[in-house]
C-alpha cells in the first residue's frame, strides 16, 4: 500500500516543475499583504483567521479519515481513532478561541502570563502522544507524506506581521524574522511536497530541511516574542511600537496556530524518518 500510494502521488505531481506553484503563491501572498496594509480592519475583524482555521480544520479531518481508510485497522477502530483525534482537536481549538475572545491572553490578565503556556503545553503533552503512538505510526505509514507538508501552505498568511510592521504597529526586530520565516515556510510548502512526491532522495532531504526550517522559524519567533513582550520574561524593550499580539484575533496565531503547526512538523518528520527506515530495510 505504501508503494502504491507513493507511486500514484509521484505520477500525478512529477510532470509539473517543482517551482511552478510559486507562480501563484507569490502573487497571492503579495496581494494579501497589500490588502492587510491598506485595510487593517480586515484582519482585525477576525474573519480571515476564522476562514483559514476552518479550511485547515476541514483538511485535517478529511486527510485523517482518508489516511485511516488505508490502514489495516477495523472500521470500528478507524471511527474511534478519528473521533478521539478530532474531538481533542476541536476542544483545543474551542478553548483557545474562547480564551482569546475573552481576553485571557492579555498582558496582566493573570499574575502569570497564559500565552507561553498556551504555546508550549500542547506541544509538551501532545508531542509524545503523537510521536510514540503505535496507531499514529500506522496512520502515518498509510498516509502520503506530501499531505502534512502541503497543508502548511496556510503559513503564507503570516505576512500579516510584515504588513503590521510597515504600518508601524509592530517592532521590526520581531515582525521581520517572524513574518519572513512564516512566508518562506508557506511558499515552499507546495514545492517541497511536489519534490517529495517524485520519490527521489533529494526530494526527501528537501522535505526534511523544510520541516527543520519551519521549526526554526517558530523557535526564533517564540524566543523573540517572549523577551520582547511586557511581562516577567521581557529582556528587550522595543524602541518604537511595542508587541501587540495578545488580543483577539492576532493572539490566536501564537496560542493555537503555532503549537498545532509544530505538531504537524513533528508528525511529518516522524513520517519521513519512518519511510527512510522502511526504504533502508
Amino acid at each position: 500500500m505504501l508503494m502504491n500510494t507513493d507511486t500514484v502521488s509521484a505520477a500525478v505531481t512529477a510532470p509539473h516543475p517543482v517551482w511552478l506553484s510559486l507562480t501563484w503563491t507569490v502573487p497571492f501572498t503579495m496581494l494579501w499583504t497589500l490588502l492587510i496594509y491598506a485595510l487593517p480592519v480586515l484582519p482585525e475583524s477576525g474573519f480571515p483567521a476564522l476562514g483559514v482555521r476552518l479550511m485547515a480544520y476541514g483538511l485535517i479531518a478529511l486527510g485523517l479519515w482518508l489516511g485511516l481508510e488505508n490502514t489495516e485497522l477495523t472500521p470500528r477502530q478507524r471511527r474511534a481513532t478519528w473521533l478521539v483525534v478530532m474531538i481533542a482537536f476541536t476542544l483545543w481549538a474551542a478553548v483557545a478561541w474562547t480564551a482569546a475572545i475573552n481576553g485571557a491572553f492579555r498582558t496582566g490578565a493573570f499574575p502569570l502570563p497564559l500565552l507561553p503556556a498556551a504555546m508550549l503545553l500542547p506541544v509538551i503533552v501532545g508531542g509524545p502522544l503523537l510521536l510514540w503512538s503505535k496507531r499514529v505510526g500506522q496512520l502515518l505509514d498509510a498516509m502520503p507524506p506530501t499531505w502534512l507538508i502541503a497543508l502548511q501552505l496556510y503559513r503564507i498568511f503570516g505576512s500579516q506581521w510584515l504588513a503590521y510592521w510597515l504600518q508601524g504597529a509592530l517592532p521590526g526586530l520581531w515582525a521581520l524574522p517572524a513574518g519572513t520565516g512564516d512566508v518562506l515556510t508557506g511558499l515552499f510548502a507546495v514545492p517541497a511536497a511536489i519534490a517529495l512526491a517524485t520519490g527521489t532522495i533529494e526530494g526527501r532531504k528537501g522535505a526534511i530541511l523544510w520541516n527543520i526550517f519551519g521549526l526554526a522559524d517558530f523557535a526564533v519567533a517564540i524566543a523573540l516574542g517572549m523577551i520582547m513582550s511586557p511581562g516577567p520574561f521581557q529582556l528587550i524593550v522595543p524602541d518604537g511600537p511595542s508587541m501587540a499580539v495578545d488580543t483577539f484575533p492576532n493572539v490566536l496565531t501564537p496560542a493555537f496556530v503555532v503549537p498545532s503547526s509544530i505538531l504537524l512538523h513533528a508528525l511529518s518528520l516522524r513520517q519521513l524518518l519512518r519511510r527512510n527506515r522502511a526504504t533502508a530495510v
